[in-house]
């Protein structure tokens, strides 16, 4: 089956189409993404202004008709922190919906910590032993520690990396005092957050799942993206506090010809190194590795984890059955149904509809 996700993050909008079953991995077939900086729409009082609205409502639009045209069978539709804490948020949600007749579902942040973190665990696999996954975005930073697919422990804090961009680093290149104001900042927020975390016990495996992770691995020599999603790629700490120096020095023009590093995402670059930077000197990690998959991918796979309980469970199509036949059963003998399994974690079937 084709499912799609379409992701209305703080930094782009995206949609991503898959092929998949229950039992494989998903398949990317086709992508649909522009820049979309929600963060630069918000007003003093923390609302979403009538041309971020059009923007958007004109890309759930354009999304809706792709995913139309490329014959996807379910569509997933969700918002993460750039709606969730703008203070019209719900208005907004229901002016998409009106206009658009998709209803876009509102992750929590730690809905949002759990689910990618979920992906994290299907990706390395229990071999990984207990996993720490952290994921900057554009208007919010999340964590997640745990041992089985799930997290025991899931959370948000306010470090996205244009949230601090707009709050902290307006000047081009910015002051050294507010380089300095912007790492106390985020130390003093993270610092609660580590404490609960520790309690846990120390991550067998650390990993990052954002595009902020990508592209600051990539400046300090990881593989492009090209080379493919097998490829290892690492974050070291001390290439981070080195770049994090050099990318403080440099104004935003000058960031465009680092590796990696697009027009949207230059300005903001600065404060995603230092949470980054920040995050692994606290957790006490010398270095991270990037996850592939993320968000995008833990909504598909739990989507395709439900359908396995909704249904009777079905070979895959490439497999072919040699089993014995079984003895014949009672015909009173009944199979367990999907009200025997308990499924823990946020819901994410298709509740984005379109009439």
């Amino acid at each position: 089956m084709r499912l799609g996700v379409l992701d209305i993050g703080s930094n782009t909008v995206h949609l991503l189409l898959v092929d998949a079953h229950p039992g494989a991995r998903p398949v990317p077939f086709a992508s649909h993404k522009r820049p979309l900086s929600l963060v630069q729409f918000l007003e003093s009082d923390g609302s979403i202004n009538d041309a971020g609205q059009h923007e958007l409502i004109e890309f759930v639009l354009e999304a809706w008709d792709f995913a139309a045209k490329h014959k996807a069978d379910d569509l997933l539709a969700f918002c993460t922190s750039a709606i969730r804490e703008a203070t019209n948020g719900a208005a907004v949600l229901a002016r998409v919906k009106h206009e658009t007749t998709v209803t876009l579902r509102e992750l929590t942040g730690s809905e949002e910590a759990s689910m990618t973190f979920f992906a994290v665990r299907r990706w390395y696999g229990w071999g990984a032993g207990p996993v720490l996954n952290l994921d900057i975005g554009g208007g919010s930073f999340e964590m997640a520690y745990g041992e089985d697919e799930l997290p025991e422990l899931a959370t948000s804090v306010p470090l996205g990396a244009s949230r601090l961009t707009r709050d902290w680093l307006q000047e081009d290149p910015p002051s050294a005092k507010s380089v300095k104001d912007l790492r106390r900042y985020i130390r003093a927020t993270l610092k609660p957050v580590v404490r609960d975390f520790a309690r846990l016990g120390k991550a067998n495996h650390v990993a990052g799942t954002s595009k902020t992770f990508r592209s600051l691995a990539r400046i300090a020599g990881a593989a492009p993206s090209g080379a493919g999603p097998y490829v290892k790629r690492e974050l070291f700490a001390t290439d981070l506090g080195l770049w994090a120096q050099r990318i403080s020095a440099m104004e935003v023009e000058d960031r465009l010809n680092l590796p990696g590093v697009s027009e949207a995402r230059a300005p903001q670059l600065l404060a995603g190194a230092l949470v980054a930077e920040a995050a692994l000197e606290m957790f006490e990690f010398p270095s991270l590795e990037i996850c592939p998959w993320a968000l995008r991918e833990g909504l598909i796979l739990r989507r395709l984890d439900q359908l396995v309980f909704e249904g009777p469970l079905q070979p895959a199509p490439h497999v072919t059955q040699t089993d014995h036949p079984a003895e014949p059963q009672s015909p009173d003998a009944e199979a367990p149904g999907a009200a025997e399994v308990a499924l823990a974690g946020p819901p994410t079937s298709g509740d984005s509809t379109r009439a």
